[in-house]
Parts: structure tokens; sequence; C-alpha cells
């Protein structure tokens, strides 16, 4: 185990303390705005086909639509009334102003039918935007963009009655994580009670239990100062904010709970509070010690992902475990040496929840596991395996439903394009095609192909219409006569022609416009299925590049990489954290032991997640309006990197003290009964607050965060319970001295008597 220097620590306690305090008056303020340094869009950081085809689309058009939003514009009266007419015009002018939009569109400007609905009271328009305004990821332009609108509809004389919605995909990524901060903020003000109520519970004292609720929220304002610091380097997500307050709480008050308990320990043993506090250190400090460092390798990993998200995640999560860890162990034995039995206070509280933090019944299922080991196993086994057996069904990708907030203004927004039909105008898969150089699309040579090209295409019943410069109704032959004189058919629609043919009419663009009843999941089966159709060689189209990009295929784009990294990041958590517990307690059996238990708890916690979410079984317990038939794919990666480590850390606590005991008495079963004794209480009440932090998240509005709520909160229960309470205690009955070897020498192949 990793010894900390103890004695200086507590011997120079009022300057420790003096220095933590300074640490969190420099980064509180810091803190307290971070949510100004942070990314409110994604970004990755590999080249892929999408992302090559959005810059070609950027680059290559006078006026490109790579980036859009759509103005949903609802009235009392149809779109062709005076009143309609002069907010339409309005908002267009005042839109247009903005320096960030290269171009709107609207009905009445092209007059296209599929614009309105069928009531004729619903329109929208299309805000083309600039390829600079897509640059800063901290900025958005979302909420200026509201802002003008309604300052311009409060000026139009009988707009009374009249609603304006902003949507598309980069509004709905902006609302998308601007409620995930605003539900930061309520999970923590949610859990923080509920924490201190079970603090309380298994202390029976309002000072002890405050301790470790304060080294929490000190441990996630130092993290997320540090996080602002970090912005100026690399995108930091705002999903940042999600995951350092639920990990900060969760590390923070464990290893805290765990130092607490020690402390009482070593009190109740006759040590005074500065000898208490340096042996709590040595012991307790050292288990921490362990502990955050598995952690940490988990979110070491994730730093090496392709996505901003994640790899922004990952620097979080490794500055509050960091900062959890030193105040767990230098800041709050400091300050237990000072207030000594003070911790205890209030007095009356002790007696009436005495009976809540017990050891007996604990001693008893201690003894009872001693002597049924492998009843134990067989009947936790078969419940994991059950468990689990849902993570087989697992379906990665875009979830079908409440992927986009309902309550949010985009939300709303795209409600209302699915009602009258046109949800699909702003989600469409963007296929380019890029022509060699001094090559026209137009030519008589390169419309047959565009030509086999869109209408394998269209064949697809999951499109709806397929835009481009292939007129659905034109033969191959009437398309080359049609185009004979490409100049004056420009010149008769140039906005049209301008979204979608380069200037020099080399690149030209094909959106793929989904049906209505299609899904995110389903979006990403027609990115692979028109992938495989550009694929195969097209007649027309030798030496042409073919790109699909699109928000849909930059999904698939995504989640092919994370899925080809994560055994890379499986197999760099499990091989250190083998290493790092093999180096901690001199074992071969405890390492393999611990590594296979912990895959176990996270297959669970994979199932339970496939279950309630993709089956949607119980699913509107957590709000959702149907089952999502799909697991977003950074999910399983982020779930497993944080919670292997978190889940290790119960394992940490149970066999530091299971063989502190063991050292001095040479018995294993004996020293299994007592460590288990002796750590189930703090165990299963730090999984209880674990489990309240997570849980908390698993009811936010936004799913991708509760979808990693809920599959941490599941880890940690099953972790808790079946595996650290019942399989891992059983497991060490079984193995007798094996556990131990080769630290011990010779393993004797006897189990010892267990009375």
């Amino acid at each position: 185990m990793i010894a900390l220097p103890a004695a200086p620590i507590i011997r120079r306690r009022g300057w420790v303390i003096v220095a933590w305090t300074a640490l969190a008056l420099l980064f509180g303020p810091r803190a307290c705005h971070v949510q100004q340094a942070l990314a409110l869009r994604g970004s990755g950081s590999e080249t892929t086909e999408s992302s090559r085809g959005t810059v070609l689309l950027k680059e290559a058009f006078p006026t490109p639509f790579a980036d859009y939003v759509a103005i949903v514009v609802h009235g009392p009266v149809r779109w062709t009334n005076a009143r309609f007419e002069a907010v339409l015009d309005t908002l267009k002018a005042t839109v247009e102003r903005r320096s960030y939009v290269g171009e709107v569109i609207s009905a009445r400007s092209i007059g296209e039918s599929s614009f309105v609905s069928k009531d004729r009271r619903t329109t929208f328009l299309i805000a083309a935007l600039t390829p600079e305004s897509t640059h800063d990821l901290s900025a958005s332009f979302v909420p200026d963009l509201r802002s003008v609108i309604l300052d311009a509809l409060a000026r139009v004389p009988g707009a009374d009655g009249f609603d304006v919605k902003v949507t598309g995909f980069p509004a709905l990524d902006h609302d998308v994580r601007a409620v995930s901060a605003e539900d930061t903020e309520r999970g923590e003000q949610r859990a923080l009670p509920l924490t201190l109520a079970v603090l309380i519970i298994a202390f029976g004292a309002l000072v002890a239990a405050a301790l470790p609720v304060s080294v929490g929220v000190l441990a996630i304002t130092i993290a997320l100062g540090l996080v602002t610091i970090a912005a100026r380097y690399t995108p930091m997500s705002v999903f940042v904010l999600n995951i350092t307050t639920m990990v900060g709480l969760g590390v923070g008050i464990d290893y805290s709970l765990l130092i607490v308990t020690r402390f009482r320990e070593e009190l109740n043993r006759g040590l005074s509070p500065a000898d208490a506090a340096v042996r709590t250190v040595e012991t307790a400090g050292s288990a921490v010690i362990t502990s955050g460092l598995t952690v940490v390798v988990g979110f070491a990993a994730l730093v090496f992902t392709p996505l901003s998200d994640t790899r922004s995640v990952g620097i979080g999560g490794l500055f509050v475990v960091a900062v959890a860890v030193l105040l767990a162990t230098t800041f709050l034995p400091a300050v237990l040496a000072i207030l000594g039995r003070n911790i205890d206070r209030p007095k009356w509280l002790a007696r009436p929840l005495a009976r809540f933090h017990a050891p007996t019944g604990w001693e008893r299922w201690a003894r009872w596991l001693g002597h049924r080991p492998w009843r134990a196993v067989a009947v936790g086994g078969m419940a994991i395996a059950l468990l689990t057996f849902p993570l087989t069904q697992i379906q990665l990708g875009l979830p079908a439903t409440n992927w986009f907030p309902p309550q949010s203004e985009s939300g709303q927004g795209l409600e209302a394009l699915r009602e009258m039909g046109a949800s699909g105008v702003i989600q469409p898969v963007r296929v380019v095609v890029q022509l060699p150089e001094g090559e026209s699309a137009l030519s008589a040579r390169r419309l047959p192909g565009l030509k086999a090209l869109t209408d394998s295409i269209r064949k697809d019943p999951r499109v709806r219409e397929v835009r481009g410069v292939v007129k659905p109704d034109l033969s191959t032959l009437q398309l080359v006569v049609y185009y004979s004189s490409p100049d004056e058919v420009r010149a008769k629609n140039q906005k049209f022609y301008d979204a979608y043919l380069s200037a020099d009419d080399r690149v030209t663009l094909l959106d793929v416009v989904p049906a209505d009843t299609v899904s995110l999941t389903g979006l990403m089966d027609v990115v692979r299925h028109v992938r495989r159709i550009a694929g195969h060689s097209i007649r027309g189209l030798a030496g042409a590049e073919i790109m699909v990009a699109g928000f849909a295929a930059s999904n698939v784009d995504t989640q092919q990489e994370l899925m080809r990294q994560f055994p890379k990041i499986v197999g760099m958590v499990l091989g250190i954290t083998a290493i790092m517990l093999f180096w901690a307690f001199r074992s071969l059996l405890v390492p393999v032991k611990a590594v296979l238990l912990n895959l176990l708890s996270v297959g669970g916690a994979f199932g339970l997640t496939v279950l309630v979410f993709q089956h949607g079984y119980g699913g509107r317990l957590f709000g959702l309006e149907g089952p999502t038939e799909a697991i977003w794919a950074v999910v399983p990666v982020l779930v497993f990197a944080i919670v292997f480590g978190l889940s290790m850390d119960y394992e940490v606590f149970l066999l530091t003290r299971v063989k502190e005991v063991f050292d001095k008495t040479g018995r294993n079963d004996h020293a299994t009964m007592e460590g288990l004794s002796a750590t189930a209480s703090t165990i299963t009440s730090a999984a209880l607050i674990m489990i309240l932090v997570f849980g908390t998240f698993a009811f936010t509005r936004v799913l991708a965060v509760q979808l990693i709520g809920f599959g941490l909160a599941a880890a940690v229960l099953l972790d808790a319970t079946l595996i650290r309470m019942v399989l891992v205690p059983a497991i060490m009955h079984i193995a007798g001295r094996w556990n131990w070897w080769p630290g011990v020498g010779a393993p004797k192949l006897e189990r010892e008597d267990s009375d």
C-alpha cells in the first residue's frame, strides 16, 4: 500500500487547513463562472468522412448550407394573410442582418409547399450559418438569435398570437447542453440533503456527517476551477459539469466516510486525537490513495478518446478525483485532529441512531457467509448472470426517443416540424460528390452517374426525397438536354444552385431527406445504407469522391471510432488496475478476482440499462416516452471507465482491512469475516450515497446524462451488494491462503476452521 508522511501532515495541521482554504478561495470564483469557459458544441479530433464532407461544403459553396437553423412560425391566421406576411418579412430581414447568418430562405422566397403545414398556419424559415459562426466552441449564437427574434416580433403591428421557435441541430445542441447545466445545479440541490441524511444516520452525529459533505463540495469547487484553466488549452464540454459534480460528490464523500470512520475507531481504542489522525492516515489514507489511483486510471483512458465530450470528461474526472484524494488524506485528518471528540456532537443524536450502524448484523452475515461460501457464490453468480443477459441484445446508436429535451424551445420546434411533416428537412443525410479537377457535375458524362446515385438512394422507403441538381421527374437524356446551357439554368434559380452546386460546378450536394417516421436510430441506418451504395462502383462517377456527412453521419463515424478504441481502453484499465492491486497486496489472486468481479458488476449495470432504456421496461419512471431502441455509444465507454475505478474503491476498502487482520493473525477465514464486519457498514453507506448522487442524475431532462447516471448508480448498487458483500468474501473463504500468494510464501491447500 502507498504510505503517506502522516506525522508531518498532522503536526502542521494548521498550515494544511490554511493552504486548502486559500486554494478554495482562489478557485471558487472561477468555479462559479465555469460554464462560460465550456464548449457548447461537441467536436472530434479525428478526421472522418463526415467531417471532411462538412469542411468541403463550407469551402466549395458560395452560400453553404453546411450548418443552419429552422425558425418555426405559428400564427392565428393563414400564412398568406397580410399579418402573417408582415411577420415573416420582418423576421427574415432581422435574421439576415446577423453576422453569423449567410442567407435566409422561406416559403415566400421559394414557394415550396413543404414549408407550410396543412392548416396553413405554421411555416418555417431556414437560416444558413456562415462558416465562421461555428469556430468558437465556447460561444453560441442561439441566445442572441432568439433575443433579436423576440425584439423584432414585438415591433410588428398585429403580431399578437404568433409563436416563434428556433430549432435545428445547432439550437438543439445548445439546448441539450444548457438544460444539462441547469440539471447539474438541481442535482446538487437534491443530492446534498439526502446525502447528509444518510451520513447522519451512519455516524449518529451531525459534525461527523457534515465533514464528508464539505470535502465533496470543496473537491468539486477546486476541480471546476482547474477545468476553467484547462479550457484555455483544449475544448471542455459542458457535460464536464455533470460528471465532475456526480463523481466529486461520490468519491469525496466516500473517501471522507472511510477516513472519519477509521478516525472514530482509533479514538475508541484510546488514542489521542493527533495520534488517531496519524494512524488514520497510515491505514485508511493508504487505502484512499490506492482507490483513487484505480479511479484515475479509468479517467486517464478517456483522455485518449476522439470525442471532445469524452476527452474533457476524462480531464475533469482526473482533476476531481485527485483533489478529493488529497483533501481526504491531508485536509480532513488535519481537521479531525483539531476536532477530536467534538465530531460526535450533538450527543443527543447518537443514542436513537445507534442501532442503525451497529456491526452485530454484519457480524452475523459474515459468519453465515463463512460457513456457506459455495452457496453464496452459486446464488450471487446466478443473479449477476440474469442481470447481465440483456447486454447481449445491446444496440448502439442514437436513441429513437427523448434524445432532445421535449420541454426546450428547440425540442418544441422540432415537434412542430414533425407535426407538419417537415422534420426531415432539418436533419438530412448530406451526400457530397467531388469530381476530379476541371470536371463539371452538369456535364453529359457525369449526369448519368448522379442520376443513378440519386435513384438508388430514393428507392429506400425510409427516404422521402433527394434534393439536388438531378430533377426527379426527368430522365437521363432530359437532364443532359436541360443542362446543355448550365449558366442559363443557374441564372434562373441562383439561390438553389448556390446551395447545391459549387461555383466551378465540380462539387455537388445531394440532401437525402428522411421520412418523418424515421427516428435518429433509423437515420444512422440510412447513412450506412447510403455509404454502401456510394461504395459500389457507380457508372458515370468513376474517379469521383463521395462523402456522406450530416448529424447522423457524424454520429456513425464517432461511434465507429469509439468502438474501435474501446477494446484498448478496456485493456489499459484492466491491465494497469491489476498491476496496481498486485503491487498493493502482493497477491496474484486478488487482482485477477477483483478485475473479473468488477467486469461482472459493469456487465450487470449495462444489462439493466438495456432493459430499462433500450427495451423500455420501467422507462416511464425516468420520463421516457417509450423504448429508446438504442444506447448512445458514448455511454458504455464513459460508464466503464468511470465505474470500474469507483467500484474498485469498495474492493480496496474491504481488502485493506482483511489484509490488515490477516497480517496480524495469519488466519484467512477469520480475517475475511472480521474485515467484512468492520467495513460492511462503511461500504453500504458509501454505496448508498453514490447511488443517491448518481440516481439523482438519472431523472434529469437530458437522455445522455440519464443513461450515464443510471448506469453508474446500477453498477454501484450491484457492486456494493452482490459483489462486495457476497461474492468477494465467499471466494476469499474458498481460496483460503491462496488469496495472499505469493506474498505469504507457499500456500496451504487446506482451508482453516472458520469457527
